[in-house]
């Protein structure tokens, strides 16, 4: 049951990556501004229903589906998936990602392999997928990072390859489907207090210093922006990204 007075009321959303964190905060949100909303996950099955329970009890349509975002084949399963259950896909959220920080000496193929194949190769099998779908003024919306942009500190070299690749990819897809008035953003989040990078996690003491803001960000502040992206006031805005990092990128 969609309240026609939502801004995404009727819209159908696949966010990837969604059992925790940023993810379900985005998926949750979506749902609260009345899209129908299907969530990854890799492992984290009994959140993932969790968060599919918090969305039905909106009313809205929801399910979670089993996908390693390094795996290609499951990520197009995803979107088949996700069009055959709501009926089509009109936002998409890039959201599944790692963080594997530390010197780069130390890094193994096998640390690269796993950012370059969920980061960059997910995002874009994803993608390409989803737009065999999206009907024009469809959102697509990925989760880059401040370290995109700026590195503040050192540790993460390969991580903040990976995202700075997605300012690119976003800037030349939203070049190739403007026309179709399909937008497509960064959100850049810098220091979120997740599982992935808690706020009294090993990396806090060399963060803390460089925020404008001096504390780690809330999800629902990232997902505020994913919404904002998503709705219909973003219509004109594509090709670009808003940072919510508490001014370390400033």
């Amino acid at each position: 049951m969609n309240d026609s007075s939502l801004p995404l009321a009727g819209k159908r959303a696949l966010v990837t990556g969604a059992a925790r964190g940023i993810g379900a905060a985005i998926a949750k949100k979506l749902a609260a501004d009345g899209a129908d909303v299907a969530i990854t996950y890799e492992k984290s099955m009994e959140k993932a229903e969790a968060i599919v329970a918090d969305m039905r009890a909106l009313g809205r349509r929801a399910l979670a589906i089993q996908a390693d975002a390094a795996n290609p084949e499951a990520s197009i399963a995803a979107v088949e998936r996700t069009v055959a259950d709501l009926g089509g896909i009109d936002i998409l959220v890039n959201n599944a990602g790692v963080l594997v920080a530390g010197p780069f000496t130390d890094q193994s193929l096998e640390d690269m392999d796993l950012l370059l194949n969920v980061n960059v190769r997910g995002v874009f099998v994803t993608t390409q997928a989803a737009l065999k779908h999206i009907p024009d003024g469809g959102r697509i919306i990925t989760i880059g990072s401040n370290a995109g942009l700026t590195v503040p500190f050192a540790g993460i070299a390969v991580y903040a390859a990976t995202k700075s690749a997605m300012e690119s990819f976003t800037r030349g897809l939203a070049r190739e489907f403007g026309s179709r008035a399909i937008t497509v953003n960064l959100v850049r989040p810098g220091p979120i207090d997740t599982d992935m990078n808690p706020a009294d996690g090993s990396l806090a003491a060399s963060i803390l210093p460089s925020l404008s803001i001096p504390r780690y960000g809330k999800t629902q502040e990232v997902a505020e922006a994913v919404a904002f992206l998503a709705g219909p006031g973003a219509a004109y805005v594509t090709g670009s990204g808003i940072l919510v990092d508490g001014g370390i990128a400033a």
